[in-house]
C-alpha cells in the first residue's frame, strides 16, 4: 500500500514540474511515509509516496526496464511476484531489484497490455511507456486499491486520491450533483463517478491506456462472472467443492502473507476472519499477532467470540473498545480520508483500530473481507431468496414469516413487527425478475435521504430512476444467470467496491499507513465461488454453506454454526452523548451552514437534527440520512471550502 500521483501531457519537463509532483504526493504521505520517488521526462512526471513492504533496501519506485524506457509507479502489492520473476529470467529478462514492482514493467515488455492479466494482487498502476509516449493505468479486479483521474489544462492526471488532485488543481474542488444522489443511494458513487465534477474512477479490472495524441482506450480485462441458468455443475459433491476451497484458501492465505515486515490480522469473532487466522495458524510457519474492535453498546459488541477464537488459536490479540463519543471525534478525519459521503459511521472504529496496529509495529493486517459477497453471506441474499418465495403468491401470509429467521441481530429489526416487515419487505416484489430485485428495499431506504435536498440539488440531478439507472449499466448476460448470482454481481459492484473496499477498507487503514490485505478476493477464489451452484452457498437459510464446511474442522463448533452478523457501529448516536453534539455538528448542520451550501432543505435538515439529539432516530432510513447530510457537509468544508490536506 503506497500513493501514486502525476500527469502527462504538454509541459512535463517544464520548471516546475518537480514542485507540481511534490504538492500532489505530499498529500499522500499518510499512504507512504517511508519515502518519496519521482521521474520525469518529456511528457510524464510520475509520483511515490512509499510503504515500504517488500525489499526494503531496493525496492523504491519509479521502477524501470532493463532500457530504461518503461517506468511505473504502483500502489499495492503482487503476490505472486516471485512466480512471475522467476519465469521472466528464464524468458531473459534482467532485473535490478528485489521488488514485487519491478515485475510490472517486465511483464508490460513481454506481454504489452495483457500483462495484468498475469498479477495476482490488489493493485493501482500507472506505466509510462517512453517508446510509444503512452501513459498505462490499471486497477486489480475487485477494486481493493483506488486510482483517480482527470482531463486538466491540457494533460492527464492521476492520483492514489483525489485530495492529490485537488492540490494542483483546485478547480475540480466542485461537488457533482449526480455523485451526491448515488452516494446517498447506492452507498457510494457508481464508478466512474465521484462526487467531485470531472474527476473519475477507474473502474474494478479496467485498464486506461492514454495516447501521445490524447486518445484514450478503456479496456475491461477481468469482470465477475457466473455460469448460465442449465450449465452443467462444475462439481460432482459438497465434498469435492469443499476440498478445492480449502486448497485454494490456504494458498491465497500463503500468498497474501509474503513481507518483510511482520504480519497481522483482524478477528472479529465472525466465521470468515476466524477461518484467515486459523489457515495462518495451521499451514504456514508465519507468527500472526491478531486486532479486535469491541464496542461498549452490546447490539454492536462481538468481544465474546473475538475472545474464543483467541483462546482457541493462542494469538497475541489486541482489543480496542471504542466509544460512541470516539466515534463522532474522528468522524471528521474519517471523511477527509475517505472523500465521499458514507451512510454509516462503521468506518471509524476501523480506522482506529488501525492505528493501534500501527502503533504496534505493524503495516500489514490480514482481513476477512470479501467472502461475503463470493459465498452468500449477506442477510440481503438470504432476504431476496424469501422475498422470492413469497412472490410467487403475494396475497400469502404465511411465506413472508421465513423473514423473522433474519436480522436478529438488530435491537430494531424489522422483522420484530409482523405488520411492519410485511410492509417493508413487500417494496418491490413487482421487480421479482429484474437483477436489482435483492437491492430494492435497500436501495429505497437509502433513498429517503434524497428527500433533505434543496430544490436546487434536485433540479439539478434531474428525475433519474435509481433502479432504471443502475440497471442500464450491467452486463445483458446478466439476465441468463441464476437469482443469487444477480444479486452478487449488483452487490460485489455497489457495496463492496464503492463501499467496503473504499470507504472502509483502503481508506481507513491507509489513513494510519496500514495495508490491508484480502485472501477472499484473490481472483481465483472469486472465480472458483462464482462456479459454485447456489445451494453450496446458501443452504436453505444457512449462509456460506461450503465455506463452513471448507473451515469446519479448524474451528469450534460454535463459531462455524454462528449466524452471520455483520459488523455495525452506532450511527446518529455517536455524535450526542447526553444530547449534546460536538461544535462541529452544530456548526455543519446550522441552518446559515446548509443554506449557503446549497445541498440540502435547511428545514427538513434542522428537524432530522432535533430528531436525533432526543435520540428518536431508530430507524435505517433517519439514521443513514443524518450521518450522510453530516458527512457530505464535512466534505464541503474540508475540500470545497477548506484544506484539503489529510
Amino acid at each position: 500500500m503506497c500513493g501514486i500521483a502525476g500527469f502527462s501531457g504538454a509541459g512535463a519537463q517544464s520548471l516546475d514540474t518537480q514542485g507540481v509532483l511534490e504538492r500532489m504526493i505530499h498529500t499522500l504521505h499518510h499512504r507512504g511515509p517511508d519515502g518519496y520517488g519521482y521521474h520525469v521526462d518529456a511528457g510524464i512526471g510520475l509520483a511515490h509516496a512509499r510503504l515500504s513492504i517488500i525489499d526494503l533496501v531496493s525496492g523504491d519506485q519509479p521502477i524501470h526496464n532493463e532500457r530504461g524506457d518503461v517506468w511505473t509507479v504502483f500502489n499495492g502489492e503482487i503476490f505472486n511476484y516471485v512466480e512471475l520473476r522467476a519465469d521472466l529470467i528464464a524468458q531473459g529478462h534482467h532485473f535490478y531489484t528485489q521488488s514485487d514492482t519491478e515485475v510490472i514493467v517486465h511483464l508490460y515488455d513481454h506481454y504489452g497490455d495483457r500483462f495484468v492479466e498475469h498479477l495476482n494482487g490488489q493493485f493501482a498502476i500507472a506505466l509510462w511507456d517512453a517508446r510509444k509516449r503512452r501513459l498505462v493505468l490499471a486497477r486489480d479486479r475487485a477494486g481493493i486499491r483506488p486510482l483517480f483521474h482527470t482531463r486538466a489544462r491540457g494533460r492527464i492526471w492521476f492520483a492514489s486520491e483525489i485530495k492529490a488532485l485537488l492540490a494542483v488543481l483546485p478547480e475540480r474542488a466542485s461537488l457533482h450533483p449526480n455523485g451526491l444522489v448515488e452516494a446517498l443511494t447506492y452507498w457510494a458513487p457508481a464508478d466512474p463517478e465521484t462526487l467531485f465534477e470531472g474527476v473519475h474512477s477507474l473502474p474494478p479490472g479496467h485498464l486506461l491506456a492514454i495516447e501521445e495524441d490524447g486518445r484514450e482506450t478503456l479496456t475491461q480485462y477481468w469482470d465477475w462472472t457466473f455460469p448460465e441458468i442449465g450449465t452443467p455443475p462444475a462439481f460432482t459433491s459438497v465434498e469435492q467443492a469443499a476440498d478445492e476451497l480449502r486448497s485454494l484458501l490456504v494458498d491465497a492465505v500463503r500468498l497474501q502473507l509474503r513481507a518483510d515486515v511482520p504480519v497481522g490480522a483482524y478477528l472479529s469473532g465472525g466465521l470468515d476472519s476466524s477461518g484467515i487466522v486459523a489457515m495462518i495458524r495451521g499451514f504456514t510457519q508465519t507468527p500472526v499477532r491478531t486486532f479486535s474492535v469491541a464496542f461498549e453498546d452490546a447490539e454492536f459488541d462481538e468481544s465474546e467470540h473475538q475472545q474464543a477464537m483467541v483462546r482457541h488459536l493462542g494469538t497475541d490479540h489486541t482489543t480496542l473498545r471504542c466509544t460512541r463519543e470516539q466515534i463522532g471525534e474522528a468522524f471528521p478525519r474519517l471523511i477527509r480520508h475517505a472523500e465521499v459521503p458514507v451512510l454509516r459511521t462503521a468506518p471509524v472504529p476501523m480506522m482506529l483500530l488501525s492505528q493501534r496496529v500501527r502503533e504496534e509495529g505493524f503495516k500489514v493486517v490480514l482481513t476477512g473481507e470479501g467472502a461475503d459477497e463470493v459465498f452468500g453471506g449477506y442477510d440481503i441474499f438470504k432476504e431476496a431468496k424469501v422475498r422470492r418465495f413469497w412472490a410467487r403468491q403475494p396475497n400469502s401470509t404465511m411465506r413472508p414469516k421465513l423473514l423473522g429467521r433474519l436480522y436478529g441481530y438488530l435491537e430494531n429489526s424489522p422483522v420484530s413487527n409482523p405488520a411492519f416487515a410485511q410492509s417493508f419487505f413487500g417494496q418491490g416484489l413487482e421487480h421479482i425478475d429484474r437483477p436489482i430485485f435483492a437491492h430494492v428495499p435497500r436501495w429505497t431506504t437509502s433513498q429517503r435521504a434524497l428527500n433533505f435536498l434543496s430544490a436546487e440539488m434536485r433540479a439539478s440531478t434531474g428525475d433519474r430512476n435509481a433502479l432504471d439507472w443502475y440497471e442500464q449499466r450491467l452486463p445483458p448476460e446478466i439476465n441468463r444467470w441464476t437469482p443469487l448470482a444477480r444479486d452478487q454481481y449488483v452487490e460485489a459492484k455497489s457495496l463492496l467496491a464503492g463501499y467496503l473496499l473504499a470507504a472502509q477498507g483502503d481508506r481507513v487503514a491507509s489513513a494510519n499507513s496500514v495495508e490491508g490485505r484480502v485472501p477472499f478476493l484473490d481472483h481465483r477464489v472469486i472465480e472458483f465461488g462464482n462456479r459454485l451452484p447456489a445451494n453450496y452457498k446458501i443452504r436453505g437459510l444457512t449462509e456460506k454453506y461450503l465455506l463452513r464446511r471448507a473451515l469446519a474442522d479448524l474451528l469450534p463448533i460454535d463459531i462455524v454454526t454462528r449466524t452471520k452478523q455483520p459488523y455495525r457501529a452506532p450511527d446518529s448516536q455517536s455524535f450526542f452523548i447526553n444530547g449534546k453534539a460536538p461544535d462541529y455538528v452544530a456548526d455543519l448542520l446550522s441552518t446559515e451552514r446548509i443554506r449557503k451550501s446549497g445541498y440540502f432543505d435547511a428545514v427538513r435538515v434542522g428537524r432530522l437534527l432535533d430528531k436525533c439529539r432526543a435520540g428518536k432516530a431508530t430507524g435505517f432510513a433517519d439514521n443513514q440520512a443524518f450521518v450522510g447530510i453530516l458527512s457530505t457537509m464535512l466534505l464541503d468544508e474540508t475540500f470545497m471550502r477548506g484544506s484539503t490536506g489529510g
